[in-house]
């Protein structure tokens, strides 16, 4: 019998190697080898945690408003479909469509200029949110479409205009404004109102400290009680840091005025809260009730600039649109008036250095300094 030897079929030893079963759907490829890479693994695991952290931490008032921006996109895209009769995508964002949906606010709308500029942000944001491609080409066309209809008169019109700046007559009469209070010509209850003195004492140290600090509504909420420190020369105010703006310590000085003095008017203020049971290292400024309850949670920012309001509507302040952000020009048009240096006063309200308001509220605060028409004959 002849063997497999003599007919040269002798099969020759093979090295056996260990080897892992892969999936048909994992499996790479004719050729190829599946590795996975840790570090790839890992950095895409910190940009989703990143992500979510960036939208947890953003203001619910931030939210809410990208969220009624988005809307309006939608109705935009609504009319548009009206318009050329067939419906464009939520998601195809290009310069014609930012500045169409600049002319639909504008022309259809009739938003306001500075709305408009908010809605273009809203937009882009929540685009982004959603995964959609936002060009930078289209947000700088929609900017440019924007810029003259800032400079037209009738526009401005349309918004509710710029909060007003005040004087130090303006804050006395606002502090040392009476107690009662009348009803409303148009109030269903005519009994007269008698502002608790624990509110009282409460709005007095929030206006002064807010125009002092030149505080915005947000940085008044989050202050807590060891956030004001009393001092020799006056208050050291540790103004926190919100959305992201750098965190700052303010110097207030007394005034010249029992009623209008951050420093007084805040003692006055500590004591009561105090008195009523206020935690020592809670929340600065508490809510009150109209029966002069204290809350123990901290005083909302929309509580905060209804607060400055509210004391100017009592004082007979009308005319003008006082809200929470007069205290930020009050401080910068009073600081230059008094020859106050620029640089300081900058850094005192949180500004950056090319902040175009902040220089319009210092071109306010000089217009009669060495004025055109002085001195001239007239």
């Amino acid at each position: 019998m002849t063997t497999a030897e003599e007919c040269g079929a002798a099969l020759e030893p093979v090295e056996v190697v260990d080897a892992e079963l892969v999936e048909d759907d994992d499996a790479p490829g004719a050729g190829a080898v599946a590795v996975r890479d840790p570090v790839a693994a890992v950095l895409q695991a910190l940009d989703t945690d990143a992500k979510q952290h960036l939208e947890d931490i953003r203001p619910k008032k931030t939210k809410d408003g990208y969220k009624r921006d988005w809307e309006i996109w939608g109705e935009f895209h609504d009319w548009l479909a009206e318009q050329k009769g067939t419906r464009l995508p939520l998601s195809t964002i290009t310069v014609g469509t930012f500045v169409g949906f600049v002319v639909y606010l504008d022309q259809v709308v009739e938003a306001p200029p500075n709305t408009i500029e908010r809605r273009i942000t809203g937009v882009t944001s929540e685009a982004r949110k959603r995964g959609f491609t936002v060009p930078k080409e289209a947000t700088e066309a929609a900017r440019r479409a924007l810029k003259p209809l800032r400079l037209d008169k009738e526009r401005q019109k349309r918004g509710r205009g710029k909060a007003a700046s005040l004087s130090p007559a303006d804050l006395r009469a606002m502090a040392e404004a009476p107690r009662e209070r009348t009803p409303e010509p148009t109030a269903r209850r005519r009994r007269v109102y008698r502002v608790p003195e624990l509110a009282r004492l409460r709005d007095q140290a929030l206006n002064a400290i807010k125009v002092a600090v030149a505080g915005r509504n947000e940085e008044m909420s989050e202050l807590d009680d060891p956030d004001i420190v009393v001092v020799d020369e006056g208050l050291m105010v540790s103004v926190p840091s919100v959305k992201g703006r750098p965190a700052r310590k303010d110097p207030v000085t007394y005034g010249e005025n029992r009623s209008t003095c951050p420093v007084r008017c805040w003692q006055a203020y500590r004591l009561a809260k105090l008195a009523a049971g206020a935690d020592p290292d809670g929340p600065a400024f508490l809510p009150v009730d109209q029966w002069g309850h204290q809350g123990s949670q901290r005083l909302s920012p929309d509580g905060v600039g209804r607060a400055l309001a509210r004391s100017a509507r009592y004082a007979g302040l009308t005319g003008r649109r006082i809200t929470g952000h007069s205290a930020r020009r009050t401080l910068v048009t009073l600081g230059i008036k008094n020859r106050k240096r620029v640089d300081k006063l900058r850094r005192q309200g949180g500004w950056s250095a090319n902040s175009p308001v902040f220089w319009e509220y210092v071109d306010e605060g000089e217009a009669f300094e060495d004025a055109p028409t002085e001195g001239i004959g007239l």
